[in-house]
């Protein structure tokens, strides 16, 4: 039997029938009235988006559910600022630790984000390293609870030359500090998986280590640092909720194990489903293999060239250049994110209309990436005073480029820069949610 050979009218009135008791263990009477009056109002012209259908609205009820538990409180205009599909590029000013923290569990579809380098820059700078990273660890936690299960995380970091200020604060405390290890430890604590782990040749960059030329002997030599590590993760929590069969829709599954840590797998049951192997076996699929089968589409399809850039874990090109021929800074930021970064993360790991995040926007260059490859970019950045005349510049020149090929794109704001800052030794100072009093300005 094949789906082709059923009149899908009363198709489902069956597969209902079947799924009735696993829909009663999940949803409430009212969720399921909810389920059946998106059925009753869908018009398919296949059985194949019956069962596609079927799965989104399933999929995002079960994602509701799973919202109101873990972020009752979420901020409700803050997640309307960002759900908004009118507007492609969302810029956020705020601490990103209180903005995370109002996002609803699960919202976005992709980060892509270079931290504050410990003490690198004079806008960011801690006591000792201890404190850094505990503030990183906060941050990652809310960054894995906002991202969609079996989602990535691109996060690029160096390695960096400092005083870590743990042992002494003189001089001779200063070190390589191996940042990027310590970086894989916290995501690994936090739930995440650690995939990949890509090298950026920068090429010859200007630095002060490699001085010891005059002394060509054993303990003077030291390399000059022109790499930086892209690292790749993957989250994925656990989830043995019962989704549809693929196929035929039937929620008659079987728990199949695992396909790999974290991504739980079923096999469809119903002796009815159109695909079958030749032993009797149902279809056996993920959460994950559903999202990724059903992207195999031509506008999904990511650019040969782009592949062939990135096939190898290391991978030369030249950082941004900030500073003109005058001395100045033309971009307004003293450590701007080179678009190769996104460009890869975005066409990689999302799919068009989806959620980019990246909460340590800087100079909003992932924003400007999704919003360029068709998705929504959205940015948090603490230093609003710094940098916000330099982004909206930026962005406005962006946004004209795009309306000159014929796509419109459009940016908004929203301020949070007046909630107190977070004390991460005492505790929170402001409330957890609900609706509050934030400045949102929307920008044509």
């Amino acid at each position: 039997m094949t789906a082709n050979s059923i009149k899908f009218g009363n198709y489902f009135d069956e597969i209902l029938k079947i799924s009735m008791p696993y829909l009663k263990k999940q949803f409430s009477s009212a969720e399921i009235q909810e389920l059946l009056n998106s059925l009753r109002d869908f018009k398919g012209k296949s059985i194949q988006e019956y069962v596609d259908y079927f799965d989104k609205v399933y999929c995002q009820m079960v994602k509701r559910q799973y919202q109101m538990k873990t972020s009752p409180n979420y901020d409700k205009d803050l997640c309307k600022f960002i759900e908004d599909q009118d507007t492609q590029i969302k810029i956020i000013w705020g601490d990103c630790l209180h903005v995370l923290k109002r996002m609803k569990s699960e919202s976005v579809h992709l980060i892509v984000t270079s931290p504050p380098y410990y003490n690198a820059r004079e806008y960011a700078q801690w006591d000792n390293l201890n404190d850094y990273l505990a503030d990183m660890r906060d941050i990652l936690e809310e960054c894995y609870r906002v991202l969609d299960n079996h989602r990535a995380f691109v996060f690029n970091i160096a390695d960096v030359y400092d005083n870590d200020n743990i042992v002494t604060r003189a001089t001779w405390g200063k070190r390589r500090i191996p940042l990027a290890a310590y970086f894989i430890k916290l995501f690994e604590d936090v739930g995440f998986t650690f995939v990949d782990d890509f090298i950026w040749d920068k090429g010859e960059v200007q630095t002060q280590r490699h001085k010891h030329e005059s002394k060509p002997y054993p303990f003077y030599q030291y390399p000059v640092n022109c790499y930086e590590h892209i690292l790749i993760f993957h989250k994925h929590r656990l989830d043995k909720t019962r989704y549809p069969c693929p196929i035929c829709g039937c929620l008659k599954v079987n728990d199949n194990s695992q396909t790999e840590i974290g991504v739980q797998s079923w096999e469809c049951k119903n002796e009815k489903c159109f695909q079958r192997s030749p032993a009797g076996r149902g279809k056996r699929f993920s959460l994950l293999s559903n999202m990724m089968q059903r992207h195999q589409t031509e506008d999904c399809e990511i650019p040969k060239q782009l592949i062939r850039k990135w096939r190898r874990d290391i991978v030369k090109f030249p950082p941004v250049i900030k500073i003109n021929a005058k001395g100045e800074n033309i971009l307004g930021h003293t450590a701007p994110f080179p678009e190769d970064i996104p460009e890869m993360a975005v066409l990689f790991y999302s799919y068009p209309g989806e959620i980019v995040l990246d909460p340590f926007a800087g100079s909003f260059t992932t924003a400007i990436v999704a919003a360029k490859l068709g998705r929504i970019g959205v940015g948090i950045e603490l230093n609003k005073h710094l940098f916000r005349e330099s982004v909206i510049r930026r962005v406005k020149r962006m946004t004209q480029q795009m309306d000159l090929s014929g796509k419109r794109v459009k940016f908004a704001e929203y301020d949070l820069t007046f909630l107190p800052k977070v004390n991460r030794q005492k505790g929170e100072k402001h409330d957890k949610g609900g609706n509050i009093n934030a400045i949102a300005r929307k920008n044509a």
